[in-house]
């Protein structure tokens, strides 16, 4: 490589590459010094460096000074050192300027391979320094092609790419296409794609509206939670910080414009904004809209709600396929069970018979321990003797009392649980089920309709 020729590949590569030239030059080091340990073997102690006067890398192969030479690999006599340099002394370690022109086109061909790997490394670095920081927002590209496992982005310096599980179902891109997408993960050190995007993300619902709300983004607006099933419906919740802003006008817009944007941009996903609270019972009843809630049975210690509603209400509240109350639950971070009201009075009615069973439980005790989530003697004999006291309104002493009659009622009754198809049986009669889910299609069917 000639010196005019190597600083001007140099300056080329780095300007193309955006690369600084200390690490081509470092590059060029390594290179020639594997080359030359190819040629003369890897015991050969050589070091490299880049004249930039001649614009030549130089290799100095380095030995040690001794009076009696037993390995001429490693080792010059102090003779031929001291002809070399006048000032050198046994055990110095002398560096003696090699000729390079022998290595001909194995240090070309070597060079050649290291600063194309030295030049994406370095790429790769530039390029997570550039986006690492930007993980977790909305960027744009093109569409640069379709592959089996996903999309190529193309997003100006580099390409991101889409993996198949992060794209919505049903969505199809061609090449030339535009797209926004979550930054999902900024990836270092690996091979293939480092920026990986998602457009199914929830977080991606969020970063939309930030960029459509101006409410949301001067932080006036906060969106506390957000789910998705993406391609279809979602949800997101939404609090005001300031009492005179709207927070569910701020994100629709005038005439719906706001959210409609983000509705184009995720192919006619249908949203659903919903009002935040802190009280988990109204947060939970505005997630399941329009279904109108009749009751709701709180059990804090599981987070979970029991929600009751009417039975022309139970498939808006479930949702096609379950859609709504499974959206609602993971929006909410409850878990969510629906239940008719003619199903819940059933059910209600089998707790109580179960409970009264045990000598000693009244329809009044039975019906508290009901509403605490006690439905059966087994659930009664799991509460600590001073819980049951707060359930009750008994002492301490008559708690007790009651817990040793479940248990000695329990263990008389080996087989004592009654099956809840056989009481419900006795509760609701063939006649009034069939009723009830013919009522339960009708109301699918309409919500199909819709």
């Amino acid at each position: 490589m000639e010196g005019a020729n190597l600083a001007k590949i140099i300056d080329q590569v780095g300007k193309e590459k955006g690369i600084d030239k200390s690490v081509i030059i470092e590059a060029l080091e390594a290179a020639m010094i594997t080359a030359a340990k190819k040629k003369l073997g890897i015991e050969h102690d050589i070091e490299a460096q880049f004249n930039e006067e001649i614009g030549e890398v130089e290799l100095f192969e380095f030995k040690t000074v001794a009076k009696e030479v037993k390995d001429p690999v490693t080792q010059i006599s102090l003779e031929k050192a001291l002809e070399l340099d006048p000032d050198t002394q046994e055990g110095d370690s002398l560096g003696v300027k090699m000729d390079t022109t022998g290595l001909g086109r194995i240090a070309a061909q070597t060079a050649k391979q290291v600063i194309i790997q030295k030049v994406r490394d370095a790429e790769k670095g530039i390029i997570y320094s550039e986006f690492i920081d930007r993980k977790g927002e909305v960027i744009s590209g093109i569409v640069r092609r379709v592959e089996k496992g996903g999309v190529i982005v193309d997003l100006g310096r580099t390409e991101g790419y889409i993996p198949h599980k992060e794209m919505m179902p049903s969505e199809h891109f061609r090449a030339g296409d535009r797209v926004q997408c979550l930054l999902l993960d900024v990836l270092k050190d690996t091979p293939g794609f480092q920026l990986i995007l998602s457009r199914a993300h929830p977080k991606l619902l969020v970063k939309l509206f930030e960029m459509e709300v101006p409410e949301v983004n001067d932080g006036i607006v906060e969106i506390k939670s957000a789910a998705r099933e993406p391609g279809s419906r979602a949800k997101i919740s939404v609090y005001s910080k300031d009492s005179d802003v709207d927070p569910v006008g701020a994100c629709v817009g005038m005439r719906g414009s706001r959210v409609q944007n983000v509705v184009r941009e995720l192919r006619g996903e249908k949203i659903d904004i919903v009002p935040f609270s802190p009280d988990p019972t109204t947060f939970v009843c505005s997630a399941l809209a329009p279904a109108q809630i009749s009751k709701v049975l709180v059990d804090e210690k599981n987070k979970s709600m029991e929600i009751i509603v009417a039975d022309d209400q139970l498939a808006l509240a479930i949702g096609k396929r379950g859609q709504n109350v499974r959206l609602a639950s993971e929006l909410s971070g409850w878990r969510i069970d629906i239940m008719s009201e003619s199903k819940s009075v059933a059910e209600k009615a089998i707790a109580l018979k179960r409970l009264q069973a045990v000598d000693g439980i009244s329809e009044t005790v039975a019906i508290t321990c009901y509403h605490h989530g006690i439905t059966k003697p087994e659930d009664l004999v799991r509460v600590p003797a001073q819980d049951i006291s707060k359930i009750t309104g008994y002492d301490e002493g008559k708690s007790q009392e009651l817990l040793d009659k479940v248990k000695a009622w329990l263990k008389d009754h080996s087989s004592s649980e009654i099956t809840i198809e056989k009481e419900k049986k006795e509760e609701l009669p063939k006649k009034e089920e069939a009723q009830k889910e013919s009522s339960l299609e009708e109301s699918q069917g309409k919500e199909v309709q819709k």
